[in-house]
């Protein structure tokens, strides 16, 4: 996701749901373009093909439905993905959608996690199940005095609920299992996490060294707690993008 642009297309005649859906989209990093119409999308996907089209099933003449039936029937844009994206809470509308092909259907206001898992399974080869931010916490690496060893002070740099990735000049090797301890405002959450990458160079998807980390061992509580943290995260940002 990084590496490579992904495009999503918003198909809505209500400014304020552009506005929110833009606003969520990008801060889960998405390109965003949006048009207010079935037609304005159709000429969009035409000069320049969409990662994903996210439609609203109510617009002003061609319904999100006939948009969607219109993409999946042209065999030269039909591998896009559509995702309906509605506060109508018809059901026969939902079906109707489905049969149709729709990739995801969400009743506003969709839920970020929702909506990034959607986007990525329709999308991605090898898509994330979780919301990954850029976040400052601090963590300790070690099981520390009382369990006989010691810890070393690292910071973390981003999170989701699988895993994160833990800044430090002296990474571990790949595949070792690390206890580490997680500060979360007044709490700590202690898990086992085993390293899938680690590099002793700054630079490239992280700026600082460290090491990405992959949970193996959490509580339901603890991932509880994170998952919270990350939503309040994802939503503070989303708010700041709507000053």
């Amino acid at each position: 996701m990084e590496q490579e642009k992904r495009i999503a297309l918003i198909v809505d005649s209500s400014a304020s749901s552009i506005f929110y859906t833009a606003s969520l989209l990008r801060t889960l990093r998405y390109i965003v373009k949006s048009v207010s119409s079935g037609e304005d999308a159709l000429d969009t996907i035409a000069r320049s093909a969409p990662t994903v089209v996210i439609t609203d099933a109510v617009l002003p003449k061609m319904s999100g439905l006939d948009l969607l039936k219109q993409i999946k029937s042209n065999t030269s844009i039909r591998f896009i993905p559509v995702m309906i994206n509605t506060a109508d809470k018809n059901t026969a509308i939902r079906e109707a959608c489905t049969q149709a092909g729709c990739a995801g259907y969400f009743i506003k206001p969709v839920d970020p996690q929702a909506l990034f898992r959607a986007i990525q399974a329709a999308t991605e080869a090898t898509p994330r199940k979780n919301i990954r931010i850029n976040t400052s916490l601090k963590a300790r690496i070690g099981a520390g005095p009382a369990a006989g060893g010691n810890t070393a002070n690292v910071e973390v740099t981003s999170l989701s609920e699988g895993g994160l990735y833990a800044g430090t000049a002296s990474p571990a090797p790949v595949n070792a299992l690390v206890p580490l301890t997680l500060i979360l405002g007044d709490r700590e959450i202690k898990v086992t996490a085993v390293v899938l990458y680690s590099s002793d160079k700054a630079g490239g998807l992280h700026a600082i060294p460290g090491m990405g980390m992959k949970f193996t061992n959490i509580t339901e509580a603890d991932l509880t707690m994170v998952r919270e943290f990350i939503r309040a995260s994802v939503m503070r940002e989303l708010q700041a993008r709507k000053v």
